[in-house]
């Protein structure tokens, strides 16, 4: 057969074990039902045989017992065992009564005075009589010169309690097979009923899981499970799954790292694995939206959350620290190009005054034009260096002056302000202390007289920052709620997301074991103080006697 035809030929049907998870559970479920219908007709089937037996054998010995009277004694006394004798009339009667099949009555030796056949009288019994002779009952399944019977055999006694003979009775053992099969057609109908409702119940349950498991063979939920296992743990992103009642299915590696926990929490509340705050709100689904932004420790973090059916959540988490950062740092570029065009405009209008000046050949006032203008920026910049030695706290200081005197705000250093350089974390500081200004800025802008007011000062390893604003003030019920990501009153920037520079703040304060709150501003406005107890190094022996006395401690 050439390559073609066999490629053509069509493929042969495998018979095997089925693959879906819906066929192998059927299949087990009605292999389960017809191996425990067949178990149990079986188990009622032995003991019923057993039953029946012993029931005819009882019955053939309460005919025997009945059939020994005293009269049958006397009978037998008084009369020789011939066929029209009284004992065979007397037999045949009770026979014919109890639908035995033989009554045999015998003397001392065996020999029969009555018989169904009337040729077997006068004959010795085919079985042995002695049990029965020596005054004990019998009951047993045996075979005569009738056939297999259930038999019960009896002493004959006469008036006075002397055993004169036996009575051996028969019930045909047909008639017992004959009730026992009669019974297993209706055994069997019970049996056929109950594996019947058993396969119907099974397919029913199997057409539930089919729907369950979307009709996927075991080999592709197998698979399935191991992808879902390398995704959630290969994924840059925060997987959590929440079960109905709020407890952690699953948390990822990525998760972890995220939200800074060292196990997955499987099992256990949300509450207790991170807490009270505004990312369990968001993950519990307390606080509803899309995008929804918490902070972590030090990291901002996005999370959305989806509702599955049988009453969970999945959230996911993005890692928008990076991104928050460059966003501020878009925010403070715009706002020094701001500034830097509307010095341009300032800058070419004391050009022009200059200009004019020199035009007119008023060199003396020209160069008193141009020392005021250089004094008054060189003034700054020493009184901001004078009190704050750090060299990043005092740039920020400088730059953040320039942009309030554009912007027609007043800011200035408050008289005590005193800053070794020995920050630990100076960045930190900045970040702290960029966003407070940036915010009394905002607030100050518009208002009469608009002025903001820094402060920092040292005792010991602790740093102190206090930022006044003229602006509107913080009301007291808002006092705690500004330091909660997400929350502002101000217009979205570029990046879309506002809400965090206090939250931040406040997170920094308290890793240091710190605190940061917003208090009422003399003369009105607001007054935010954050204090940072791990900020500073500690003094060497020869700085503690180089450096002079801090603010605080001079006070």
């Amino acid at each position: 057969m050439s390559p073609e035809s066999t490629a053509a030929a069509p493929r042969r049907r495998r018979f095997g074990w089925p693959q879906r998870v819906f066929s192998q559970v059927l299949l087990m479920q009605l292999a389960i039902a017809t191996g425990v219908t067949v178990l149990a007709t079986g188990l009622f089937l032995a003991p019923l045989s057993a039953q029946l037996d012993d029931q005819a054998m009882r019955r053939a010995l309460a005919i025997a017992q009945t059939a020994a009277s005293t009269e049958a004694a006397e009978d037998l006394a008084g009369s020789r065992p011939t066929a029209d004798g009284p004992v065979q009339a007397e037999a045949e009667r009770i026979r014919r009564a109890t639908d035995a099949e033989y009554i045999v009555i015998m003397d001392m030796g065996g020999v029969r005075w009555s018989h169904t056949s009337p040729e077997q009288i006068g004959r010795v019994v085919s079985t042995d009589p002695s049990a029965a002779l020596a005054g004990r009952e019998v009951m047993e399944i045996d075979d005569g010169t009738l056939g297999r019977s259930a038999r019960g055999k009896v002493p004959l006694r006469d008036g006075d309690g002397r055993i004169v003979g036996a009575v051996s009775v028969g019930i045909e053992y047909d008639s017992v097979r004959d009730r026992l099969f009669s019974a297993i057609p209706g055994l069997l109908l019970y049996a056929g009923g109950a594996l019947a409702a058993g396969a119907i119940a099974a397919y029913l349950i199997s057409r539930r899981l089919q729907r369950q498991t979307h009709d996927l063979a075991f080999s592709d939920i197998s698979a399935l499970l191991a992808e879902r296992e390398a995704m959630l743990h290969g994924i840059r992103e925060g997987v959590v799954a929440l079960d109905s009642a709020g407890r952690i299915r699953l948390m990822n590696d990525e998760a972890q790292r995220l939200l800074g926990v060292a196990s997955d929490g499987g099992g256990q509340p949300l509450e207790q694995v991170l807490g009270e705050g505004r990312t369990t709100d968001v993950l519990a689904g307390r606080v509803t939206g899309e995008d929804l932004v918490t902070v972590r420790g030090h990291r901002v973090l996005i999370a959305n959350r989806m509702p599955t059916d049988d009453g969970g959540a999945v959230a996911t988490l993005r890692d928008r620290t990076e991104l928050e950062q460059l966003g501020r740092e878009l925010d403070s570029t715009r706002g020094l190009i701001d500034a830097l065009r509307a010095q341009d405009h300032e800058h070419a209008n004391r050009l022009h005054t200059l200009l004019g000046l020199l035009e007119l050949e008023m060199h003396e006032e020209a160069v008193e034009f141009v020392t005021e203008v250089v004094g008054v920026h060189r003034a700054t910049a020493e009184q901001v260096t004078e009190k704050i030695h750090d060299p990043l706290l005092a740039s920020l200081l400088v730059g953040k002056a320039t942009v309030a005197a554009e912007r027609g705000v007043s800011l200035r250093i408050a008289p005590d302000t005193l800053l070794p350089d020995r920050l630990v974390d100076p960045r930190g500081l900045v970040t702290v202390l960029g966003n407070l200004v940036d915010n009394a800025m905002d607030a100050a802008a518009g208002s009469i007289e608009p002025r903001v007011e820094v402060e920092l000062w040292s005792r010991g390893r602790t740093a102190v920052l206090r930022v006044a604003d003229s602006g509107p003030g913080v009301p007291a019920e808002q006092r705690e709620l500004i330091f909660t990501e997400g929350w502002t009153t101000k217009e979205l920037p570029v990046h879309g997301k506002r809400g965090l520079g206090l939250a931040l703040v406040r997170r920094l304060a308290e890793r240091q074991g710190g605190s940061a709150r917003v208090e009422e501003a003399e003369g009105g406005g607001a007054e935010f103080v954050v204090v940072l107890p791990e900020a500073l190094s500690e003094l060497t022996e020869s700085e503690s006697e180089s450096e002079p006395a801090t603010a605080a401690e001079a006070r």
